[in-house]
């Protein structure tokens, strides 16, 4: 099988964007629709337009009802996109049903995300979690997935997983590949096991910077340890983990470790995919919650990094929670109780984390 997974088509694709609530009271959809423009943005795509509905019932076909996909057609000629975005996870007939009515390609949250994952995983062990990822959202819509990809090309954003490794191959043989990246996903996660016993021999503690994407956790290991990583104003700017070991003082040292970001809405797949990436976080001997203080839904997301970490059982882990972004503040903020307010792309409140992490571990 050949191994492009990750061939990007430079085309700069216009996408419409569709909003869904299913039963929900007085939803605002704005800030929704906003992080979903940011993952486009980050994809590489233009959004050109949005909408939005608030569905009583699912209809099997198509989830959204006849006329509001009558109506998304009409946005999609108007505006010239030639994809459509929906904020959700959707079935592979319902990709084909919606596609087949308003006429351009249709992808949806997942499909994005993965997407973005496949251009920003660089190591090995990171571009086998994506595969992974990718091969297990195909499975159950193989069939579909196909036909739609017939019509409408196979370029372009959602299109660098498996769309491009025949999809005309039959469920087996992706089952097949499934059970070889496990596989090899089992093996690294065997040799960080050997690794975590030589850090417990050697009495090096691990701290993890967990945070929502784009809160800053990035800058504040370049800020912190001179890691040189790539940080960005991008959604999931940097998807691999990254190591260093960060000095406190006293010839102590602690082994600090930057995970992927999290994201509201991920599906519980791709967690159980990218375990391997957060074991690193579960392993850790003390979290840092990284929040991004100058984003007036912090409380939300930081709820979300919560929902993650119990997911994968690090929630009892012991957590210092930092509040970044300090500098963009434009209005007072109250100091939650035990708080350390920084500014990672300022170095300030550095020492004091410091500080802090020096006195949860060795005092």
């Amino acid at each position: 099988m050949k191994n492009n997974l990750f061939k990007t088509d430079k085309k700069i694709e216009k996408a419409f964007l569709v909003g869904v609530a299913i039963n929900k009271i007085h939803h605002s959809f704005d800030d929704e629709l906003e992080e979903l423009a940011s993952l486009c943005h980050t994809a590489g795509l233009e959004v050109v337009g949005q909408t939005y509905q608030n569905i009583k019932e699912e209809t099997p076909a198509t989830l959204l009802g006849s006329g509001k996909v009558e109506e998304i057609k009409n946005f999609v000629e108007q505006l010239s996109a030639n994809v459509v975005v929906v904020d959700c996870e959707l079935t592979g007939s319902q990709i084909n049903n919606i596609s087949e009515i308003v006429g351009v390609k249709v992808i949806d949250r997942s499909i994005l995300i993965l997407d973005i994952f496949a251009g920003r995983a660089t190591s090995n062990e990171g571009r086998l979690q994506v595969k992974l990822a990718q091969f297990k959202y195909t499975l159950p819509r193989i069939s579909s997935a196909s036909r739609g990809s017939d019509k409408f090309g196979s370029g372009g954003v959602g299109m660098r997983g498996p769309g491009e490794t025949k999809l005309e191959t039959d469920k087996r043989t992706i089952r097949d590949n499934i059970c070889k990246l496990e596989a090899e996903i089992l093996k690294l996660r065997n040799q960080r096991k050997v690794q975590k016993s030589e850090r417990k021999k050697n009495q090096l503690k691990q701290v993890a910077i967990v945070g929502y994407t784009n809160a800053g956790k990035s800058t504040l290991m370049n800020t912190i340890t001179k890691a040189g990583i790539f940080a960005d104003d991008l959604l999931f700017a940097t998807l691999d983990t990254t190591s260093r070991v960060l000095w406190l003082g006293d010839s102590k040292r602690v082994l600090l470790v930057d995970t992927v970001g999290f994201i509201n809405k991920l599906p519980h797949s791709f967690i159980q995919a990218f375990n391997a990436t957060l074991e690193e976080t579960a392993d850790a001997d003390l979290l840092v919650h990284v929040v991004d203080i100058s984003d007036k839904n912090y409380m939300e997301k930081s709820q979300v990094v919560n929902d993650v970490l119990k997911q994968i059982h690090a929630d009892n882990i012991p957590m210092i929670v930092v509040y970044n972004k300090i500098d963009k503040l434009t209005k007072p903020f109250e100091v939650p109780k035990d708080a350390i307010l920084i500014s990672a792309k300022n170095n300030a409140g550095i020492e004091k984390l410091k500080s802090e992490i020096d006195k949860k571990l060795f005092n």
